[in-house]
């Protein structure tokens, strides 16, 4: 009986961490401070891109890239570089996230529907030069694939973004 209840205190305190964790990514990511650049170009319908982000726990930063990319591909898009073409944001209205409000806050939720369309490409290792501490806090550059394809089909059959051919 004693090792059962020792078993469900450690089990309660281990959850306590990890949604105290998770909750202090989300508090990081609400305020979408992030910097995309391009690595390469992605198998076809994908875009393979270093997502910079910031935060005081390097752990943090990384379990947020992700979330980042998919957020930056919608909204931001990135500028290119010698050999490696940028890409425009997908929405082009720049008050979609706040008009559809809600329908982000459940797409970004922790393992949100934002998850299928994203990979780490180098196992969420980080390598020496992309771990930069600024001030009190981390910049960590994670290097991301992103199937914007299958992405935008799914914003555009929510009737979140345009199709290309609307609009000719």
């Amino acid at each position: 009986m004693n090792k059962i209840l020792v078993l469900m205190t450690i089990t309660f305190f281990a959850a306590l961490g990890y949604s105290q964790s998770k909750s202090k990514a989300d508090k990081d990511t609400q305020n979408w401070r992030y910097e995309i650049e391009a690595v390469s170009t992605g198998a076809q319908g994908s875009y393979l891109i270093k997502v910079w982000s910031y935060s005081k726990k390097p752990v943090v930063a990384i379990e947020q890239a992700k979330k980042n990319a998919v957020h930056g591909i919608i909204f931001q898009g990135y500028t290119g570089r010698p050999g490696v073409s940028g890409q425009k944001a997908l929405a082009s209205n720049p008050n979609l996230e706040q008009e559809q409000n809600e329908f982000f806050l459940n797409f970004f939720a922790e393992g949100g529907k934002y998850m299928k369309f994203v990979s780490l490409s180098n196992d969420g290792s980080v390598a020496a030069e992309d771990r930069l501490k600024v001030g009190k806090e981390y910049k960590i550059g994670v290097v991301v694939s992103v199937n914007v394809a299958s992405l935008r089909k799914d914003l555009e059959a929510a009737g979140i973004i345009k199709g290309l051919s609307s609009g000719f």
